[in-house]
């Protein structure tokens, strides 16, 4: 008879105790059952249930609908006294299941009218000292004198309807209900004051320069349609000023009449180049078309700074056509000069564009349109191929805002031509965010004005991985885990979390911007790896595009493309404020002995089936164990231990036992969580001969305990020293107990502060 070789450890003292303990307890009243708090129960509690419209595995429903809105728009900019008169005409169709009473059109001007709420909801103190001109505009001026005036609302035969303004939000009201896949079609005419946006904020309006000239970015310039959809209904939560916008797909036909010297760019397709680029800035356009490597100029300085000194009382009228876009936006003035370079893509040859002032040369001659191209590259191999014509950055001092195919961007140098990497590299990451916001949110259109995360957090993670392509030195800000940590070592109970409203974010940088980026990341890096993740990743975003997804799209088509549980990582990173902190709360070094100690003798397994003086076994004592003879404190080896020796010879071949390990070393390690945040544990193993590795441990090894987890360690060399997440993986916040034997590990974060 063969015997049967069982390796027993000193951890069966505690056993015992556990055993013991329970006999003692039979006798009590039992407590009573308690809700159900493990870090890896399943979301159903907190996620929408899946429907028609939108299944479980986070894609669109067979019912799915969405409604569309088309535009036909007429503007004209009156430059020198700073107005914007339009008419629109709208053509709206529901392809929703129910028919609908009235509509709701979103104007979001309004916010900036004198009668505005958004100036009332903000806390206020008095400031010590103040500024004559600071004083002045606080407390003594009428403020600016925004917000849409209506002419007039029209039905398709010109008759009046009737409507009702509440702030920002119009709510159209219908003569008869909108059946689906009926259309309805309605006329609005309008004017508003373009505010200068340096003096009295916005995320649109003018910059003025020295010389009277100005530089124009004109967003929300229009009254546009609301969303309607299977998840709020009407989206018209009033804008505030922080929440941005829910928008519905179109198409749009836009006609910009300004004045005859101004340079433009837009949403869409200009339609009619021959009548506002002269005859050599057509044949640059030409070949800047087929240039794949460096931009193009097509207005040139010279050019630029002679129109800059006429201030043309003629006009020209410049037509746009967009398929398929959320929004409109453009930029003119007379300032522009403008170069433009083509980008291949795998399928598609989009334009990559910068227009600017002489002002921003020559770092936007330099850097801008290359940095465009560059966001276009790696988003569309993250996503889809970019499918809209152009991609525009725009010079406009500070600015950081997005629409379809055009941007607004901060970051010029100083007035001498000189700048330094800050400015530099501030311009490029800015440009880089902004022109990636056509995938997030202009094209997979998530809600804005609900969940800021959506379109700032993946569009921060997509930065991220640009700004390291266009510069593997590029000093990111966003992105890597350990930026995040002087965050979360904050204190986390009065922060609310990522699933928050866009109006209730706390640290509105770090939680819808920074965290949830961090944490896909984290995903990217350390949960899932790149191959899970990225198909992941690239199905939501193909699965969405030019569609309205929710959370809980995004967290399920995550899961359902990689078969890799999230649940405890959404409810912890974007559900909750818990953070990050492992730690090392004991190592034990086992030695090979040959006696059982006396409490092994004594003790009988609960099965009955023997005792450990019954034999031959092979016994692992804890060196501090008191019958733990110190002779025995040496490296093991198979010689020493003849019963093993003999079981080795007799069941394996030469070939088999070339494969066997040699472990000499024996380690149990106990690993703590005194932060609440799960995160898997990655941990370097440091040898005495000076090599290491490093093994990794999923989070699901948590999952039976919240607090502590063990891992055995048996090694052929000396362990000296373990470190938990020696490269910074997890964002852990206290490094300081990640090390054992006890010491710091706090010069890595001190290095990155240093870069």
């Amino acid at each position: 008879m063969k015997t049967k070789l069982t390796l027993i450890f000193c951890a069966f003292l505690t056993f015992i105790g556990t055993i013991n303990a329970q006999e003692k307890q039979e006798d009590k009243k039992r407590e009573p059952g308690h809700y159900n708090e493990n870090k890896f129960r399943q979301m159903y509690d907190l996620l929408a249930t899946p429907n028609m419209f939108r299944t479980a595995s986070g894609a669109p429903g067979p019912a799915y609908y969405q409604q569309q809105a088309d535009y036909k728009i007429n503007v004209e900019l009156d430059d020198k006294n700073a107005k914007l008169y339009g008419t629109e005409t709208v053509t709206y169709t529901n392809n929703s299941p129910e028919a609908l009473e009235y509509l709701w059109v979103q104007l979001d001007q309004n916010m900036r009218s004198r009668t505005s709420q958004t100036p009332l909801v903000g806390n206020e103190r008095i400031s010590a000292a103040l500024t004559e001109d600071r004083f002045a505009k606080e407390f003594m001026e009428k403020g600016f004198d925004g917000g849409f005036n209506l002419d007039y609302v029209r039905d398709a035969k010109g008759n009046p309807m009737k409507y009702t303004i509440n702030h920002t939000m119009m709510r159209i009201d219908l003569d008869k209900p909108l059946k689906t896949k009926e259309k309805v079609t309605f006329s609005i005419k309008w004017w508003y004051n373009v505010n200068n946006y340096r003096v009295d904020g916005g995320r649109s309006g003018y910059e003025e320069f020295e010389d009277g000239n100005r530089l124009f970015v004109m967003a929300q310039f229009f009254p546009r349609m609301a969303v309607y959809n299977d998840v709020e209904g009407w989206q018209n939560m009033q804008f505030w000023g922080r929440g941005e916008f829910a928008l519905v797909f179109g198409d749009y036909d836009v006609n910009i009449t300004v004045p005859a010297d101004h340079i433009m760019e837009a949403t869409g397709e200009l339609q009619n180049r021959k009548d506002v680029y002269t005859a050599e800035q057509i044949k640059r356009w030409e070949k800047a078309e087929n240039t794949f490597d460096k931009p193009v100029v097509i207005v040139t300085q010279e050019e630029a700074e002679k129109a800059e000194k006429g201030f043309s009382d003629k006009k020209k009228t410049w037509n746009f056509k967009a398929k398929n876009v959320r929004d409109f936006g453009f930029s003119t003035s007379r300032k522009f000069m403008l170069d433009a370079m083509a980008v291949q893509l795998a399928t598609v040859k989009p334009m990559a564009i910068s227009i600017y002032p002489k002002e921003a040369n020559p770092l936007w001659g330099d850097f801008s349109t290359l940095a465009v191209a560059q966001t276009l590259k790696t988003y569309s191999k993250h996503t889809f191929d970019y499918p809209y014509p152009k991609a525009v950055s725009v010079s406009a001092e500070d600015q950081g805002m997005e629409y379809p195919m055009i941007c607004w961007n901060y970051g010029r140098p100083d007035k001498d031509g000189t700048y330094t990497d800050r400015t530099k590299y501030g311009m490029l990451g800015v440009i880089i965010h902004e022109v990636g916001h056509n995938y997030f949110p202009m094209i997979v259109n998530s809600d804005e004005r609900q969940w800021t995360w959506m379109d700032e957090g993946l569009n921060t993670f997509l930065e991220y991985l640009t700004e390291l392509e266009f510069d593997a030195n590029f000093p990111t800000s966003r992105g890597p885990a350990a930026k995040i940590v002087p965050y979360m070592k904050g204190n986390q109970k009065n922060i609310a979390p990522i699933m928050s409203n866009s109006e209730n974010i706390f640290q509105f940088g770090s939680n819808a911007y920074g965290k949830p980026a961090t944490g896909l990341n984290i995903l990217r890096e350390t949960i899932m790896g790149h191959e899970l993740f990225d198909h992941a990743f690239k199905t939501y975003a193909q699965r969405w595009k030019f569609k309205h997804p929710t959370p809980e799209d995004f967290f399920r088509t995550m899961e359902d493309a990689s078969a890799v549980d999230l649940d405890w990582f959404w409810r912890g990173w974007f559900y909750s404020t818990d953070y990050v902190d492992l730690g090392i709360t004991e190592v034990k070094e086992y030695y090979v002995a040959t006696e059982p100690t006396s409490e092994m003798k004594n003790f009988k397994m609960r099965t009955g089936r023997f005792t450990f003086n019954e034999g031959p076994f092979i016994y692992l004592v804890d060196e501090n164990h008191k019958e733990f003879d110190k002779k025995n404190k040496k490296a093991f080896d198979i010689k020493d231990v003849k019963i093993l020796e003999d079981y080795v010879n007799e069941h394996y071949t030469a070939e088999q036992k070339r494969d066997l390990k040699s472990p000499k070393f024996f380690y149990e390690v106990e690993f703590s969580k005194p932060g609440g945040m799960i995160m898997p544990i990655i941990v370097e193993l440091q040898f005495e001969d000076g090599t290491s590795e490093i093994q990794k441990f999923p989070a699901q090894i948590w999952r039976m305990n919240n607090d502590t987890a063990k891992r055995v360690f048996a090694t052929d060399k000396k362990i000296v020293k373990m470190q938990l997440d020696p490269k910074l993986e997890t964002a852990d916040i206290d490094v300081e107990n990640n090390v054992w034997p006890a010491g710091t590990a706090k010069s890595k974060f001190d290095d990155l502060e240093k870069k």
